[in-house]
């Protein structure tokens, strides 16, 4: 049987929707977090990274890791013991006393990622208490806010802002594997920020010391040059910060006893001025010597970025210096935070909830293929309806893989009305196929995709206000429904009628 136009399209998109869900095959387990100035990550371990074997035991589940991890150290645990790691970038030797300090994870089996309903964890909706902020302000907060869970080691974060129909800005936080308990503890604290020039403050976090921090203006906040090093390309930014007057005099009389270093990148004080961020160091910075006992309310920060090209070593010159003027906008928070909806999920609930939605959309489709072979008596549409169906829901799956959106339980009740809405749409087409009417075939599909075509668009305005509703909770329904009905409009649906033009015909 010859393939028309329109069921080559849908072939097409089912096999980019299969390079984007890129199922994996791998054997092993993955590294999820790793704590920061541990001896696993100084002697190469790296977080994504899959181990295979320890020692000469192979490690296929987590179980696998913690019986041989268990197994080298249950003995002797004081001295100092030689493991050998088999990952997929080659051999690693860790010479350690105390079990590694990684979490480790199963390889996930595609690239579909799973919300917090699903995979487990805390979420918080946050605003700033007794305050209305702006979009700007909230990405300013989002920027510290992730900056600080850095500072902690959390990684497995989500944070983005939320907007509901009023207008408000609100924060929404996803941490997987946590508790409420964690996530209240982590967002109420605004902690604190210190400079420091060895063991002296020079300033803190705050209006009290930090006036203002240069952003978004040449004059005092650019990239100033790109050159070329032994590895590679490297961009040097700087940007000012502006001192209170106590700030700066205490700055002017810790320096003032500092003597001075002559390096290639020029000539610094012999101490820098380190960042922390609650009681962390972050990072550490040169004094230039002109700064040498001056009392000056401005003074310049600076830094590099590094990369393989110019243009990484410029984005990554820019990340810093963004990382920076972060940090030293306010290291503790700006005002107090409020939670104003707080959820947690077990991952053993999640799987269940994933366990009972596959069985309702699975026996809802069967029972509609039974009803409409009942109906129509042909075995042929009734097999169309159920292929055309399936292939919706992996696209879907496969464009939420490509943008890397996170399935949740809002998202998955899309998927099930985009199966509700197609089933109606395709009957809509068999029974305009099945009319009596003078029209040819051709004429009647024509009809009926129209009448579907119009449906379309009530329904696209109908789901949009739903992308704020609820400070953005309902987004991923709105976005998995509008990603369904477009598929199904501008490919699904055209596919079925041409399919069925040659079982009616």
């Amino acid at each position: 049987m010859k393939i028309g136009f329109k069921l080559w399209v849908l072939i097409f998109f089912l096999f980019l929707s299969l390079l984007a869900i890129s199922p994996s095959f791998k054997s092993g387990i993955i590294i999820k977090t790793i704590e920061k100035n541990s001896s696993a990550l100084e002697q190469g371990l790296k977080q994504g990274m899959i181990i295979e074997k320890i020692d000469s035991q192979e490690i296929k589940t987590i179980q696998d890791y913690n019986n041989a991890i268990s197994e080298i150290f249950s003995q002797d645990s004081s001295s100092f013991k030689k493991v050998l790691f088999l990952t997929d970038e080659g051999e690693i030797i860790l010479y350690t006393d105390k079990t590694p300090e990684i979490t480790v994870a199963q390889i996930p089996r595609t690239k579909i990622k799973t919300g917090l309903d699903l995979s487990g964890g805390a979420r918080a909706l946050i605003q700033p208490s007794n305050i209305s902020v702006s979009a700007s302000e909230i990405s300013d907060l989002i920027a510290i806010t992730q900056e600080r869970f850095n500072v902690y080691g959390i990684s497995d974060i989500s944070i983005r802002p939320v907007k509901d129909l009023e207008g408000n800005n609100f924060m929404l936080v996803e941490i997987a594997g946590a508790t409420p308990t964690d996530l209240k503890e982590l967002i109420g604290k605004q902690g604190k920020f210190d400079a420091k020039i060895g063991n002296q403050t020079v300033f803190s976090g705050g209006k009290e010391d930090i006036g203002g921090v240069c952003r978004n203006d040449a004059t005092c906040s650019r990239i100033e040059s790109c050159f070329q090093t032994q590895e590679g390309e490297a961009c040097r930014f700087s940007f000012v910060v502006y001192l209170s007057e106590s700030a700066a005099k205490r700055h002017a009389n810790i320096t003032s006893e500092l003597g001075v270093n002559i390096t290639e990148q020029g000539r610094y004080l012999e101490k820098k001025l380190d960042l922390y961020l609650d009681d962390v160091l972050v990072d550490s910075l040169f004094i230039s010597e002109d700064l040498k006992g001056r009392i000056t309310t401005q003074i310049a920060v600076s830094g590099s970025g590094f990369g393989s090209t110019t243009e990484q070593a410029f984005n990554n010159a820019k990340e810093n210096m963004h990382k920076l003027q972060t940090i030293l906008i306010t290291g503790s928070l700006p005002y107090k935070l409020e939670i104003v909806k707080l959820d947690t999920i077990s991952p053993i609930l999640g799987q269940k909830f994933i366990n009972y939605l596959l069985l309702a959309g699975l026996s809802s489709l069967l029972a509609v293929a039974l009803i409409v072979f009942i109906r129509y008596r042909n075995f042929k549409s009734s097999i169309a309806i159920l292929l055309t169906s399936f292939s919706e829901i992996f696209i879907i799956l496969g464009f939420a893989s490509l943008i890397k959106w996170n399935l949740d339980l809002a998202s998955i009740a899309g998927i099930l009305v985009v199966i509700g809405t197609g089933v109606d749409q395709q009957i809509i087409l068999i029974d305009e196929s099945r009319s009596k009417t003078q029209a040819g075939i051709t004429e009647r599909i024509k009809r009926a995709l129209f009448i579907i075509v119009g449906a379309y668009f009530t329904s696209l305005a109908a789901l949009i206000p739903l992308y704020w509703v609820g400070a953005g909770l309902l987004r991923g329904f709105a976005i998995t429904t509008i990603i369904g009905i477009t598929t199904g409009v501008l490919i699904t649906r055209p596919a079925f009628a041409e399919i069925l033009k040659r079982i009616e015909g």
